[in-house]
């Protein structure tokens, strides 16, 4: 799978090391916490990074469900075949617990020169040896940190990443934290070889997972790679989403009905809870806390309408990550379609409800995108870019423009994302945002009204702005 993108995280973890070789930190090591969620890439750009980097190096990998001294004699192993320059005087030993293991890689780290440890999937380690946590701090403060090493922790259980660096946890204050992301949409338009809206439908369709995305085959259409993914309950875009929830949450956890819930349609608190439940509606104690820990693990995100009004009492909720609400919209139907040989069924059943899908699936990218392009010259008041809706949900208003967030100083456009296939931007359009827009605390009749638009504007629509497929990608552009 050829490595895309990634040129921001490169960049950072270059500056790091350059840190390292110059010795320009407070101690001569350096250590960066690498999380973002599983499947995203994060061992692919650490590994990227280790074959960049002009040092000797050790990359070790854990594996889950490992016995601790399995785990240890595997580690001891790896640093005796590595190109360390101590490597061989350790090569025969074996080490007790992670203190000790720990302080034989500092023997052979070298001295004058930086290197680079890599320690992937931390999380399993410290869920087999309750030891490591508190080794790592101890041999990090006495032998690791004054030798020139970056040492990269990662690993993708985001709340465990989080405690490891937490107030109460001993490496607390010792690392910095890094979140690798999935590819952005120019990424994927420059590894799909797709421009403009072709670009945005195969981000939302893949969620910038570079597993996914890299299966693309150059130039094709978002219809003939969903009907090839189709086929094969074993291709990345069916099988990727399938042992993502197996591996993050198994089926009979309440947060995967809740997953589930919110994944087909499910905003609101009470509906989540209705969906979720098996025999009758989720107690708000037991559904507040799970809502929480998939915010915390960056699965689902929790909007508030912006305006010069607290939308506090107003949340919605989404999946946070597009591949994964593509996945649980279609991929499990698909898988059981492809599975009988049916596949003419399964990309039937998706393009009948792509257009509805997509409508709303890109709505999260272009306010990303637009949050990148502003504030400029031509709209300096907008720090803030989101929606807007009231408790019925009528209107609901697809961009707001303010000056700040969670709730505005004062509102500085106001606007409507229309995605269709066909069919410009029209007057009845620009009706129903002016009527929807003075509904908007903060907004008034002479608030610039904005759109974007996948097929265009009609001709002589007094807005103030609008925005072309093409100008979303290039807002992901360094």
């Amino acid at each position: 799978m050829p490595f895309a993108g990634r040129a921001l995280d490169l960049a950072i973890l270059r500056r790091e090391w350059q840190r390292v070789a110059d010795g320009a930190g407070a101690t001569a090591g350096r250590a960066v916490i690498l999380t973002g969620r599983r499947r995203v890439g994060k061992s692919r750009l650490a590994g990227e990074f280790a074959r960049l980097v002009a040092g000797p190096g050790l990359y070790f990998q854990a594996a889950k469900g490992r016995a601790a001294a399995a785990e240890r004699t595997d580690f001891m192993s790896g640093i005796g075949s590595s190109d360390l320059p101590g490597a061989a005087a350790v090569a025969d030993l074996t080490a007790a617990d992670w203190n000790q293991a720990l302080r034989l890689l500092a023997m052979a780290l070298p001295s004058e020169s930086p290197s680079l440890v890599v320690l992937d999937e931390v999380p399993w380690l410290i869920a087999q040896s309750p030891d490591f946590e508190g080794a790592l701090q101890t041999v990090w403060d006495r032998q690791l940190s004054a030798k020139p090493v970056l040492l990269l922790l990662v690993g993708s259980d985001s709340s465990v990443m989080s405690t490891l660096q937490s107030y109460d946890h001993p490496f607390f204050g010792r690392a910095a934290a890094m979140t690798v992301e999935p590819l952005t949409v120019a990424d994927v338009a420059d590894l799909t070889g797709l421009d403009g809206a072709e670009a945005i439908d195969a981000w939302i369709t893949t969620g910038g997972f570079p597993e996914i995305a890299a299966s693309w085959p150059r130039g094709a259409t978002w219809r003939e790679f969903v009907a090839e993914s189709v086929t094969s309950p074993l291709s990345p875009l069916l099988a990727a989403g399938q042992l993502t929830l197996l591996g993050e949450f198994p089926s009979a956890a309440l947060a995967r009905s809740v997953l589930e819930a919110v994944g087909n349609g499910a905003r609101t608190f009470s509906h989540i809870a209705q969906r979720a439940g098996q025999a009758g509606a989720v107690a708000s104690g037991s559904l507040a806390p799970v809502l929480k820990s998939l915010q915390a693990k960056r699965v689902i995100s929790r909007d508030s309408p912006l305006s010069t009004k607290s939308g506090a009492r107003d949340h919605r909720y989404r999946v946070a990550d597009s591949y994964l609400r593509f996945w649980l919209a279609f991929g499990p139907e698909a898988i059981t379609l492809a599975e009988r040989g049916r596949a003419d069924l399964a990309l039937a059943g998706i393009e009948r409800q792509w257009p509805a899908w997509r409508g709303r699936a890109v709505e999260p990218l272009v306010r990303a995108s637009l949050s990148r392009l502003l504030p400029n010259a031509e709209w300096p008041g907008v720090g803030a870019v989101g929606s807007w809706w009231n408790r019925r949900n009528n209107p609901e208003i697809d961009l707001v423009g303010a000056d700040k967030q969670p709730v505005a100083g004062s509102v500085a456009m106001v606007g409507s994302i229309k995605w269709r296939e066909e069919g410009l931007f029209d007057a009845r359009d620009f009706a129903a945002l002016a009527r929807g827009a003075v509904e908007v605390p903060g907004a008034a009749t002479a608030t610039p009204l904005v759109a974007v638009t996948r097929a265009g504007v009609e001709a002589g629509l007094p807005l103030a702005r609008t925005w072309t497929p093409a100008e979303l990608v290039a807002a992901w552009r360094d």
